[in-house]
């Protein structure tokens, strides 16, 4: 009897876990008693002074540092900054000893996020934003983001490069990202600073992060682009968009190595010889055995000679300027320039713009040379024919038979063969008429 207790226990418990009713998931999910049909529970619901009459209990300062070229727009904004902040009731401090901006809670502060706002606003001055864009951070329905792009790439080449294509050309695909998402953005030095919702700031995040990661932002452009098309059409709401957005292949492309061909050693069992250490080498020269000073003066003649060889080799460089070039000995006349290029082309010594250069100056200084004789045989015909006006009739034909006596021999001697050749034409001519009466005595007789 004994044993059949535990089995008859173990039989009323399996009954009563028969019985008892199914659990009911999210049973704790009950209606609010202000929940209604048309409530949105994101929507963020204004905070008036009037639901925190009582201030709040503690001090909460936040401080950050800010970069020396801010200075001075810091201090010309400064004003319009502790006027938006004396509003929310919170006192800010901008102090340019230790380059530091300082925002903290007083007494009138009613809104406990308000601290929070004013310092995401002293970050966003201290990152280049300007003081008015940056202001709007106080608004409830505005939130900002600062992502941190320093650590994401390691080659300084490579991180420029990214940072850039996140730009775009004249801004333009930066531009496109502060239209798709809602958010100002503005990239800067190691971070890029983000203001709008909190829906553009995580799509921003991610194409930000994706762009250092050698993702192009042009592939989310074109994605959001056709978000935002579905987004209008009201029949798209319940379905799903991914058989609409575009799916881009990763493509692992193996970079090309430079093809190095490394002669392999030969193979030995044996390591290699141990290097001698600096106790060895003193002891080979002797060195080890000298004393302090006389090491330092075997090392300063070394140094010295070294110097010296130096000092030479300098100098010698120097004077290499002043020493003149080597002239070469050019021909007497024309013709042994030309005679000398023909042996240099033929011997293969001189280049062929030398040898053509040569020849250009022979040929003008021989065509100088005609053109002086030309000259001077001129000037002395105009100046014999000025001198000849002056002189008396017989001296004039002196002259002229001097000067022209080869010509005046010439005419003679042509004289001379015309009256030959006609004498000879008269004897031909007599001849001829003597045997012409010779011919007609004896028809006669």
């Amino acid at each position: 009897m004994a044993d059949d207790a535990p089995g008859k226990e173990q039989a009323a418990e399996g009954e009563e876990e028969q019985q008892r009713p199914p659990k009911q998931k999210g049973k704790h999910k009950k209606d609010k008693p202000w929940d209604h049909e048309g409530i949105d529970h994101w929507s963020i619901e204004p905070f008036t002074k009037d639901d925190n009459p009582g201030g709040l209990l503690e001090e909460s300062s936040f401080a950050t540092l800010f970069p020396k070229y801010r200075e001075k727009y810091l201090r010309e904004v400064w004003p319009a900054v502790t006027r938006a902040l004396k509003e929310v009731g919170v006192a800010c401090e901008l102090n340019l000893v230790e380059g530091s901006m300082t925002v903290r809670t007083t007494r009138k502060t009613w809104d406990p996020y308000a601290i929070i706002k004013a310092r995401d606003l002293i970050k966003l001055l201290a990152r280049s934003v300007p003081a008015p864009q940056a202001l709007k951070i106080l608004q409830d329905d505005m939130q900002c983001d600062i992502v941190k792009t320093a650590g994401m790439v390691r080659s300084k080449e490579k991180f420029v490069k990214r940072r850039q294509r996140l730009i775009g050309p004249n801004g333009s695909t930066l531009k496109a990202l502060e239209l798709l998402t809602g958010c100002y953005i503005l990239v800067q030095g190691n971070t890029v600073a983000v203001m709008g919702p909190f829906k553009g700031l995580k799509v921003a995040r991610r194409v930000i992060e994706d762009a250092m990661r050698n993702i192009h932002p042009v592939y989310h452009v074109k994605a959001l682009m056709i978000k935002r098309e579905l987004a209008k059409d009201p029949a798209m709401a319940e379905e799903n968009w991914d058989r609409f957005l575009p799916k881009f292949k990763k493509r692992n492309v193996p970079r090309r190595k430079p093809h190095v061909v490394r002669e392999k050693k030969a193979y030995t069992p044996f390591p290699p010889p141990q290097q001698p250490s600096k106790v060895d080498l003193q002891l080979e020269s002797g060195e080890y055995f000298l004393s302090e000073a006389a090491r330092e003066a075997r090392r300063r003649a070394a140094r010295d000679e070294k110097q010296r060889g130096k000092g030479e080799e300098a100098k010698r460089r120097r004077e290499e300027a002043f020493v003149a070039p080597k002239e070469k000995k050019l021909a007497a006349d024309g013709k042994g320039e030309q005679q000398q290029q023909q042996q240099q082309q033929q011997g293969g010594g001189g280049d062929d713009v030398q040898a053509l250069a040569a020849s250009l100056k022979s040929k003008a200084k021989a065509r100088n040379a005609a053109a002086a004789t030309a000259a001077t045989a001129q000037q002395g015909a105009a100046r014999g024919d000025a001198a000849a006006a002056f002189l008396t009739p017989a001296a004039r034909a002196a002259v002229e038979r001097e000067g022209g006596g080869g010509e005046g021999r010439k005419d003679k001697k042509e004289k001379s063969k015309r009256k030959a050749a006609e004498a000879g034409g008269d004897a031909a001519a007599g001849g001829s008429s003597k045997k012409k009466k010779k011919r007609r005595e004896g028809d006669s007789d």
